[in-house]
């Protein structure tokens, strides 16, 4: 009877990867899929409730993900009929709104409050700040 040998070997490149996933991301990746599923809420709540919205917002709103790769832009139109969503860039936004996954997580979370997050850089402003501040509001609503 021939004896079986047990050799360690190279895992092919592919399994390697496998097996490294899980220690190898970084925790902003981990988020990207809490982004996505945050923008998935906010467009349903649009839908759902989009003229209430209208009435409390009377602008367009644009989320920038800057860690996020391709998924990472949503434009809330809460100014024109019972308000729209759109993936990507939206047409004129009042205000424009930046932030990395993690703290877009975390702030969606309750974890990381607004003002803070302001004045520590993690969250940037372009446009009419004031209308930023409208838009926790709005979100909370849209629930």
């Amino acid at each position: 009877l021939a004896q079986a040998s047990f050799q360690s070997q190279p895992c092919p490149p592919t399994q390697a990867l496998f097996f490294l996933l899980p220690s190898s991301l970084e925790s902003s990746h981990l988020f990207r899929m809490a982004s996505k599923a945050i923008f998935n809420k906010i467009e349903a709540g649009v839908k759902a409730k989009g003229s209430d919205l209208v009435k409390m917002g009377g602008a367009v709103f644009q989320l920038v993900i800057s860690d996020a790769g391709d998924d990472n832009k949503l434009c809330i139109d809460l100014k024109n009929g019972n308000g729209s969503t759109t993936r990507g860039d939206g047409a004129k936004p009042d205000v424009t709104i930046i932030m990395k996954d993690a703290d877009f997580a975390a702030m969606a979370e309750g974890k990381l409050d607004g003002m803070s997050a302001f004045m520590s850089g993690k969250l940037k402003i372009k446009g009419n700040m004031l209308l930023a501040q409208k838009l926790g509001d709005i979100l909370e609503s849209a629930k």
